[in-house]
């Protein structure tokens, strides 16, 4: 599994009263798991609240696009920040600038592609996941549960098409 450390929580607050659970995203950031906000990105986030009140962590040595079953390789780790403040960027949700390409993960050996297709995204990714967990399991001899895991550490859930409907 290649290692690609990153904080998978990072955000600023909500504008909205109360308590908050870190673990969904939202405008401000939150649980983004996004295994490329990486060294070297640069993450816009919207500020909601005087001073931000910014936070950070849930590191991650490594962990598949889309971390697919809440699994990835978390560690600790130091993080070192740099923070800016900008000024009439209206953002309305994150967005965030690498210094490089972000698709070279694990394609250099090429890889094993399975499809989910149908009207709904969602039951489509659940579709595309499974049969990679059954194709895992059954040619490696791995327990469901372990493919399923390993899938969310260093396998990759992409949207490819969404334009021709009903299905995507």
């Amino acid at each position: 599994v290649p290692l690609k450390p990153f904080a998978g929580t990072i955000g600023n607050a909500p504008g909205e009263m109360g308590h908050h659970s870190v673990v969904p995203p939202r405008r401000v950031g939150g649980n983004l798991d996004i295994r490329d906000l990486a060294a070297g990105t640069i993450l816009y986030l919207p500020v909601e609240v005087a001073g931000a009140l910014f936070s950070v962590g849930d590191t991650h040595a490594a962990q598949g696009d889309g971390e697919v079953c809440g699994t990835a390789i978390e560690s600790p780790m130091d993080v070192v920040l740099k923070l800016d403040l900008v000024k009439d960027a209206r953002l309305k949700t994150p967005r965030f600038t690498t210094l490089g390409a972000v698709t070279r993960h694990l394609d250099a050996k090429g890889y094993e592609v399975t499809t989910g297709i149908g009207p709904d995204l969602m039951t489509g990714a659940k579709q595309a996941v499974s049969q990679m967990v059954d194709l895992l399991a059954g040619r490696y001899k791995l327990d469901p549960v372990d493919a399923y895991m390993l899938v969310s550490v260093c396998g990759d859930l992409r949207i490819s098409e969404i334009v021709d409907m009903p299905n995507w």
